[in-house]
């Protein structure tokens, strides 16, 4: 252990008689270590955010949506799912708990003392906020006795709200949507931006209310969010409500399904595989930064085994062995390239903590600690394979020609 030890103390003194050599030598391993650790900021922080909104969701929420591909909107002819499709959810398959319908009411124009903006605006029953997870911060969310009268009533969003310049409490203001009269029962909770559009810029209403501003004649874009009432038979229901809606849309035997049956938090799941794919690719980028890197110290230790030629022979005469000469030179090479990776680190978190605050609603950066373990521990064993030629040549030395070298 003393021999490492000391081994260690030369490689350290040998780093600070060159400071700036030995600064220049790492910055491949610098640059390459900054970039990967500021994109794997950025992207982590993006995923951490949207988990964070799709959390209170669970596992146990189901979407049920149409299924339409490029030739559906080429022809024209697109697959809806149906009122009778949302019965047949809550009426005719075992395990199913609580549907939210949901119903979007197409160019609905907002206006409010003169004051006018474009919201989305969806028809939903009672049932979205237990199944969605999203609750009112003030007033109170749609209620039953709301579809059944179809009373003119609407819970908005935060941005809408703003938009409008209403009240920071507009319970009871009245307000134009699609050309008719609402009064505000609630504002929910905010949700934020995702990829810099605002989730709160919406108005909910009952969702009888909806079909008739979107036209009974029509067949408007439904979709339905619904929940299992044991989460260990999620799969199963899964395929209860295919067989069940299959039936029910009369799908032929050797026909694909018209509509798909997902998880709610499978957007979560999506962006995961694309943030992957992202990190895989800035990896590979990045790994060859780090392949320059490395020949830069080969380069440089090399020089440094020419340089200390006698010292070599010293050594050896006093009694150092192949291995004390490896060791030393092995060091110094790994601790050149973790030196680079640890700097590397910083700067990359730092650089990737202001691209997100220079982004207005940009979530904040975060980097996960093995990722800084990995990028570390990966740096090293650069500077150890690298380093593993010059060390060679330099505990091959024969002590007699090294110390006769000028």
């Amino acid at each position: 252990m003393q021999a490492y030890v000391e081994a260690l103390r030369a490689a350290l003194a040998s780093l600070a008689a060159h400071r700036l050599r030995s600064f220049l030598t790492t910055l491949g391993i610098l640059i390459g270590t900054a970039s990967v650790i500021a994109v794997v900021s950025l992207v982590q922080g993006m995923s951490e955010s949207i988990k964070g909104q799709f959390a209170d969701i669970g596992g146990s929420t189901l979407t049920l949506r149409a299924e339409n591909d490029n030739d559906n909107y080429r022809t024209g002819k697109l697959n809806n799912i149906s009122v009778a499709d949302i019965e047949v959810l809550r009426h005719r398959v075992a395990g199913v708990g609580q549907v939210a319908p949901m119903l979007q009411v197409p160019a609905a124009r907002a206006s409010y003392k003169g004051r006018s903006t474009m919201p989305e605006v969806y028809g939903t029953t009672s049932e979205f906020q237990a199944v969605r997870a999203r609750y009112p911060q003030i007033g109170r969310f749609i209620v039953a006795g709301d579809d059944a009268s179809r009373r003119r009533v609407a819970v908005i969003g935060t941005k809408l709200r703003d938009d409008l310049k209403m009240p920071k409490n507009p319970i009871g203001e009245y307000f134009m949507l699609g050309g008719e009269w609402f009064k505000v029962v609630g504002v929910m909770e905010p949700q934020g931006e995702i990829f810099g559009f605002s989730q709160d810029n919406y108005a909910a209403i009952p969702f009888d209310v909806a079909r008739g501003m979107s036209g009974y004649a029509n067949e408007p874009m439904l979709m339905a969010s619904f929940t299992v009432q044991r989460m260990e038979e999620i799969d199963a229901v899964r395929e209860r409500v295919r067989r069940a809606l299959r039936a029910s849309r009369r799908v032929k035997a050797d026909a694909e399904d018209t509509f798909t049956v997902e998880a709610a938090d499978s957007f979560v799941k999506q962006f995961e595989k694309v943030t992957g794919t992202i990190t895989a690719v800035v990896a590979g980028i990045v790994g060859i930064s780090l392949l320059v890197g490395g020949i830069g110290i080969m380069n440089i230790m090399l020089v440094s085994v020419t340089e200390r030629t006698r010292e070599i022979g010293i050594l050896k005469a006093l009694g150092a062995t192949r291995r004390d000469i490896l060791v030393q030179f092995l060091l110094e090479a790994a601790l050149l390239a973790l030196l680079g990776g640890v700097i590397g680190i910083v700067l990359g978190y730092a650089a990737g903590a202001g691209i997100a605050a220079l982004i207005p609603d940009f979530p904040p950066a975060s980097v996960p600690v093995w990722v800084v373990l990995v990028a570390a521990g990966f740096s090293a064993l650069v500077g150890v394979v690298f380093g593993l030629m010059p060390a060679s040549k330099a505990a091959g030395l024969d002590p007699i020609e090294a110390l006769r070298y000028e």
